[in-house]
């Protein structure tokens, strides 16, 4: 409590005993409850007009109905006002409240008796129309102490989301303390726990107020799980569970799907529902329309309305789903680049819809009029199709032909979707780990003579490693077990794949190889392991195809390999893990859950919707990226393989792919100089950990004040031990010892939901809305290779060389599901919190802490100064130049929308 609203409560600031009685009759007065309240309607004018206004008084006497205390001898009046959004106006009586002493009864050592008292609707913020104000006020004792908490109960069947509660002495605002909300209240129907709110004071354990330690304890276990019984909708219980959710077995065998967490596919935990086992699979959970989400993990109200837009619209995608999915339609190809083209409306990116409402409703329309019943005619869902318009993406609104040149190919692996794959050829020759009994000769055909050919003689091979010339893409050991099970699959191929790049005298890079490979047949099919490489310089038109059908296979394997694994394993998936911890171990008055708080906004319900709709058996991920349904199979097999906490650090993950150099004082040197994601990342990187070095150490004092801090230490043990269960015993996880230990795993899980998830998601639709940049699959196998059907194939492609390529995207339906899906996921939602922005109300409170957000707030902005300077910089090539998109997807701020740009706190979408 603040020192003014402490001395409010010492008797030299009690007001004369005066005590007046008002008709319950005349004046709507209502029956005290329990003899303890009394209240009456008046009229009062409020910031937002004349409103009717309840006045609520409560003490620890009873009192006759239809008299209300003004003061009493050694008593304070106390005024709580309620922000919330959802209530019904109608309903005078809201709330049930209770004050709770942060002292112990100085007599008998235990937690004082806590004050009732009940909230009525009181009026509408003048300034935020859809959120409603409600008052109680209640007689304190002068000897009750600092309120520690309050306590609340719903009293009419109704949600409400509360934003906060301040509670002052009447009269005197400025003395107020605010209790942090933000928080759902289940209606009064549901059970009677009561909700808990601390003050915006943040207390480390050992400090907590004595009156409210037990409160502090009792509200962890509350919202801990035990592993037993079903949830619904109003729990706020957190437990873990692995993903077996994801299959679908009671409806149809061909929709199971291997349960992910534990020795034979290793995976991150997930927040436990509780929904009964699959009849068919007990291994599996049932599928149902509801998957629980803990109540204060969902969208508040007006991020519900927005939610509800965009559910809308997916909605929309099974109609198209009913149109073209057939057998014969859903493999339908584009006839030419022209009709591609035809997708999207040139005159949109012109004229952006002004909010993400007005964009969800315009593509709805769009999508709306492209959903008709399914056609007898494949004409009739051609023509279905063609009023559907798509907003132009901002990389083909630059240049039209960006797609097509191998400059655009090399520059995005540095600056576009997925920049967290190109790593540093540090050994040569390349060979690979895997069995070669089992897939085939590990030897690379990137042999010395062809890369020093393709590198114009300029030198040795042994020269350019040793002169780190030589990048590589290389996704041959983890695609080449699953390419023989995704070549059973109808309408898409695999192979194991390295691309190699050479770094210019420019700082760019350039591609000079690609080698696909596919492995040994399995039984009975034993078909030999075939590869081949493909170059860039063949000055013929066949080598010349070959090599953009080439590129499209790779383009497919990192697409898949960026949203699987970089996008939705390393963000998504392995930050949930922290949240749960977070809610089961750290106290809400905890320091560091209040500084983690912001950056785990809406991550746990994003992922919710995306097991039912995008990572689930037959959902959007199986039906148009190249592993199909063993694309969650992939995802683990990357987790077991290369998933380590302590490389989750931008300038470790630089350090490990060769990327980056630490020299002897700590600073980093960038192998590539103009390496957009990682200029720009680190500037990012190093905003955050000065932030947070400056907070703990405003909390903790020593190294002591660390290892002392149960809490902190359950949480980050839960962490390793229950979230990431199958990695428990890894030796590279940190020790929570000291306070530099403790700021580099924040920095790394606060880098990763915002820095890091920013990267891979906000330039989806700006650079992959126009898929033949980053096709999601690839549906034909390369011409070239050894079987049956080679000669037949070799003949069609060399007559139609340009339909081969077509016919290796993505089909139509294909094409328009993931670039609907894409608009909606790379766009930034009106109330999203920027980081650097959006301020913590428990930070504001803190002078200390409210100066270092300060400065948070200050590098952000000069962050966002070096950005535009490097932006245009005619010497940074690889985000500047001639039709080259600038990289800003470090810049803080944003708009609604596609913007390629915009720096949440949160993985929110």
């Amino acid at each position: 409590m603040t020192a003014p609203l402490l001395a409010a409560l010492s008797p030299s600031h009690c007001p004369s005993l005066l005590t007046s009685t008002i008709s319950a009759s005349r004046h709507g007065a209502v029956t005290p409850r329990r003899g303890r309240r009394a209240c009456s309607w008046s009229t009062a004018r409020g910031r937002g007009g004349t409103v009717s206004r309840i006045s609520c008084s409560s003490t620890l006497d009873d009192t006759p109905a239809g008299l209300i205390t003004v003061a009493k001898p050694n008593y304070v009046k106390m005024k709580a006002t309620v922000k919330v959004e959802h209530a019904d106006p109608s309903n005078r009586k809201v709330l049930h409240l209770e004050l709770v002493s942060s002292d112990l009864d100085s007599q008998t050592g235990k937690e004082k008796t806590s004050i009732p008292g009940d909230a009525y609707y009181w009026g509408t913020d003048p300034i935020r129309g859809h959120e409603f104000l409600l008052e109680a006020i209640f007689d304190v004792p002068v000897s009750f102490g600092p309120i520690g908490a309050v306590l609340v109960e719903n009293e009419v069947d109704k949600k409400m989301f509360l934003i906060n509660i301040v509670v002052s002495p009447d009269n005197n605002e400025s003395a107020s303390v605010t209790f942090e909300g933000n928080s759902w209240i289940k209606p009064k129907s549901g059970d009677t726990v009561k909700h808990v709110f601390f003050p915006l004071k943040s207390y480390l354990p050992s400090e907590t107020p004595p009156g409210v330690e037990s409160l502090r304890e009792s509200e962890l276990k509350a919202t801990s799980g035990d592993g037993s019984g079903e949830r619904n909708k109003w729990d706020r219980i957190y437990d873990y569970e692995v993903y077996n959710d994801l299959g679908k077995p009671d409806i149809d065998d061909n929709l199971t799907r291997p349960v992910l967490g534990g020795d034979v596919h290793p995976y991150p935990r997930r927040c436990r529902t509780g929904r009964p086992r699959s009849d068919k699979d007990p291994s599996s959970e049932k599928a149902g329309n509801y998957v629980y989400v803990p109540k204060d993990e969902v969208f508040s109200p007006s991020d519900e309305l927005e939610f509800l837009l965009n559910k809308g619209l997916m909605s929309s995608t099974p109609g198209l789903w009913t149109m073209l999915d057939t057998s014969e339609r859903k493999s339908l190809s584009f006839p030419s680049f022209t009709a591609i083209d035809s997708l999207f409306d040139d005159t949109v990116v012109e004229q952006p819809p002004s909010t993400v409402s007005a964009m969800l409703v315009e593509m709805a329309r769009k999508l709306l009029n492209a959903w008709r019943p399914a056609s007898d005619t494949m004409e009739e869902a051609l023509q279905a199709l063609k009023g559907l318009k798509f907003e132009m993406p901002q990389l083909i609104a630059s240049d039209r032909f960006a797609w097509f040149r191998d400059e655009e190919f090399a520059r995005q692996t540095l600056s576009g979707l997925n920049p967290l794959s190109i790593q540093l050829v540090t050994e040569f020759p390349f060979v690979s780990k895997l069995d070669e009994k089992e897939y085939g000769p590990r030897e690379s055909g990137l042999t010395k003579e062809l890369i020093e050919e393709q590198i114009g003689q300029a030198m040795t091979v042994e020269e350019a490693v040793e002169k780190k010339k030589l990048f590589m893409l290389d996704y041959h050991d983890m695609l080449l077990p699953f390419v023989n099970d995704v070549r059973e699959l109808d309408g898409t191929t695999l192979y194991g794949s390295r691309t190699l790049f050479f770094l210019t005298e420019q700082g760019t890079l350039r591609p000079i190889a690609i080698e696909l490979t596919r492995p040994k047949g399995k039984p009975p099919i034993l078909a030999e392991a075939w590869s081949q490489v493909f170059t860039p310089q063949q000055w013929d038109g066949t080598g010349s195809w070959l090599w953009k059908l080439a590129k499209a296979h790779v383009l497919a394997h990192d697409s898949g390999y960026h949203q699987l694994v970089n996008h939705w394993l390393r963000t998504h998936c392995c930050v949930e893990p922290y949240i749960i911890a977070a809610n089961r171990q750290l106290s809400r008055m905890h320091p560091i859950f209040r500084l983690l708080h912001p950056h785990f906004r809406y991550t746990m319900q994003i992922n919710a919707k995306s097991r039912e709709k995008l990572i689930n058996a037959d959902g959007i991920i199986e039906r148009a990226f190249s592993p199909g349904r063993y694309s969650m199979m992939l995802s683990s097999a990357a987790y077991k393989e290369h998933w380590r906490f302590d490389m989750e650090a931008l300038p470790a993950d630089l350090i490990r792919r060769g990327m980056a150099v630490e020299e002897e004082d700590g600073t980093l040197t960038l192998t590539i100089k103009d390496y957009p994601y990682a200029n720009d990342g680190l500037l990012v990187w190093e905003s955050i950990k000065e932030w947070t070095s400056d907070y703990v150490k405003h909390y903790y004092s020593s190294a002591a004040d660390v290892t002392g801090d149960k809490e902190l230490n359950g949480w980050w043990d839960e962490v390793r031990t229950q979230g990431h269960a199958d990695k428990k015993d890894e030796p590279w996880w940190p020790k929570l010892d000291s306070r530099e230990s403790l700021v580099q795993v924040l920095t790394s899980i606060m880098w990763v939901t915002s820095g890091h998830h920013a990267a891979v998601n906000f330039a989806q639709y700006p650079l992959a809305g126009y898929f033949p940049n980053r096709p999601t699959i690839a549906r034909k196998k390369m011409p070239v290779e050894e079987g049956p059907d080679r000669a037949e194939h070799m003949a069609d492609f060399r007559a139609k060389p340009e339909k081969e390529l077509l016919e290796v995207f993505p089909s139509q339906f294909q094409a328009v599901l993931v670039m609907t899906v894409l608009h909606v996921l790379s766009s930034h939602w009106p109330d999203e919190q920027h980081m650097g922005r959006h301020v913590e109300p428990a930070w504001e409170a803190d002078p200390i802490i409210k100066s270092a957000f300060q400065k948070l707030q200050d590098n952000m902005l000069k962050n966002e100064e070096i950005i535009d300077e490097r932006n245009g910089a005619g010497d940074l090539r690889n985000r500047c130049g001639a039709g080259v998109m600038p990289y800003e997807l470090f810049k803080r701020s944003s708009g609604a929308g596609d913007t390629g740009k915009g720096l949440p706190y949160s993985i929110s979408i």
